[in-house]
């Protein structure tokens, strides 16, 4: 008997940007969550991010399945930051990263 197939998530490729214009790279399957967990400073946000508010989302992007999504993030955190600001207002394409 084979196994049930199940339903893969849409995971989303992010970036987010800090008080002091830094930008954090992350991939999640819930953007509104995942922000909001950031935004908390809680023991959910990434450790680079806290205490580094206000935040604000610069850039979402769907990217896949969960390998898809662990490759693109891979390859965006490699990037400089005036590559990740053209992502961001449109010079560059989500298909470069």
């Amino acid at each position: 008997m084979t196994a049930p197939i199940q339903a893969s998530k849409a995971w989303w490729l992010y970036l987010v940007r800090t008080a002091r214009g830094s930008l954090y790279a992350g991939i999640t399957t819930d953007i509104e969550r995942r922000f909001s967990e950031h935004q908390s400073g809680g023991r959910l946000a990434a450790r680079a991010l806290r205490g580094k508010g206000p935040l604000a989302l610069a850039y979402s992007h769907p990217a896949g399945t969960h390998s898809e999504a662990l490759k693109k993030e891979y390859r965006l955190k490699r990037w400089s930051k005036a590559q990740k600001e053209a992502l961001i207002c449109g010079a560059r394409t989500f298909e470069e990263i």
